[in-house]
């Protein structure tokens, strides 16, 4: 058994493209328009998982966008998707930048949470040792639920 990918339903597939490509550094992958099914997958991979996603098929996240407008409700119902980052620190002031609320700051220089634009729980971890404490994340409090 091998893991192939996570699916998330998305409601508007460029808000999300724009999230998790342009904000989180995701990179596009493969698209399937299917018509008959009236639905668009777009498959998406870590930067550094990206070239092995195309050879061997690396996991991967796959957006489903159902061309019929449809809510979604309870986005942690699956429980996160978590990535390593170089900085989690500069990944955090970028996607604030962007206008991503951080529902859980990095205080401890190594763990973070955010929300994708459908709700989705993201956690980021800082890869190899923990940063060390700084401001202003260790002193941010928690917002909302992650």
């Amino acid at each position: 058994m091998r893991y192939l990918h996570t699916m998330v339903r998305v409601t508007d597939l460029d808000r999300s493209l724009y999230f998790y490509c342009e904000l989180l550094g995701l990179k596009e992958i493969r698209r399937l328009d299917n018509e008959k099914g009236q639905y668009t997958l777009v498959f998406l991979a870590a930067p550094e998982d990206a070239q092995r996603a195309l050879a061997e098929h690396a996991p991967m996240v796959e957006l489903t966008h159902n061309w019929e407008p449809e809510d979604y409700d309870g986005g942690r119902n699956f429980g996160h998707l978590a990535y390593y980052v170089d900085d989690i620190y500069a990944t955090c002031e970028k996607l604030m930048e962007g206008g991503v609320t951080i529902n859980r700051p990095p205080r401890d220089g190594h763990m973070a949470f955010v929300r994708s634009p459908d709700g989705i729980s993201i956690e980021l971890l800082q890869n190899g040792s923990p940063k060390a404490p700084e401001a202003p994340w260790n002193e941010m409090p928690n917002v909302g639920a992650w």
